[in-house]
């Protein structure tokens, strides 16, 4: 679904992405693990179209991409998006203009589920609420490629399963699932695949049970072994 063909990146001197090759089949969820730098959001971005200065090429279904990369990504960011003068019923008009596949019914079971209030405005929501509501957006949309970047990273302990759940029972099997996150632990077990990026370039890329039984380690623990300072 996403072919990444010797991809790499500069930011003046610095080398965000070098040489990076990659295929993401569909029927995945794959983690995009790696420390801060490492390139993890300059591969979202280019995903994404968000970059277009790099060097490699890109595919997504078998395209370069553009208009028809978008129609099949659901993006969800690290950071809010909304202005605080709008409330949810605004957001959920925007995304029904903007996107042919946004399902509208799920959209508010999936508000019930997440305790949210679409009259309530972004300006009275808590961080966490914020991204629980953009969550829901996201996870309404019947893509075909979900990118998550820290879905669970600015919430308390307690909701990180809700949100987990949220995840796992709104996409569809044949859909592929990318999901950057430091908190590796809290979300491992639902990963097939794991991709570790380390100053910009791929040093593990497998499925997740192949790699436990290889190393003898959980995700989590091979990767503070990576990575220790």
């Amino acid at each position: 679904m996403i072919e990444i063909k010797h991809v790499s990146k500069n930011y003046d001197k610095t080398q965000a992405l070098i040489n990076v090759s990659l295929d993401l089949p569909s029927g995945r969820i794959i983690g995009l693990l790696g420390p801060n730098g490492s390139g993890k959001t300059t591969m979202i971005k280019i995903l994404n179209g968000l970059l277009r200065d790099f060097q490699g090429e890109v595919l997504i279904d078998g395209q370069p991409i553009g208009a028809h990369s978008k129609s099949l990504i659901s993006y969800l960011p690290d950071v809010n998006y909304f202005a605080n003068w709008m409330n949810g019923e605004m957001a959920v008009r925007l995304f029904k203009d903007m996107y042919e596949d946004f399902d509208e019914p799920r959209f508010r079971e999936l508000m019930g589920k997440l305790k949210l209030d679409t009259k309530q405005s972004m300006k009275k929501m808590s961080k966490g609420m914020k991204e629980r509501f953009q969550l829901a957006l996201t996870m309404s949309r019947r893509a075909k490629i979900y990118i998550l970047d820290e879905p669970i990273g600015g919430v308390d302990p307690a909701a990180r399963e809700l949100i987990l759940n949220t995840i796992l029972d709104n996409y569809a099997p044949e859909s592929l699932v990318l999901i950057s996150t430091h908190l590796i632990a809290d979300i491992e077990n639902i990963f097939d695949t794991v991709i570790f990026l380390k100053e910009g370039e791929v040093v593990l890329f497998d499925d997740v049970e192949k790699v436990r039984e290889k190393e003898g380690k959980s995700i989590d623990e091979l990767f503070r072994e990576v990575f220790r300072c």
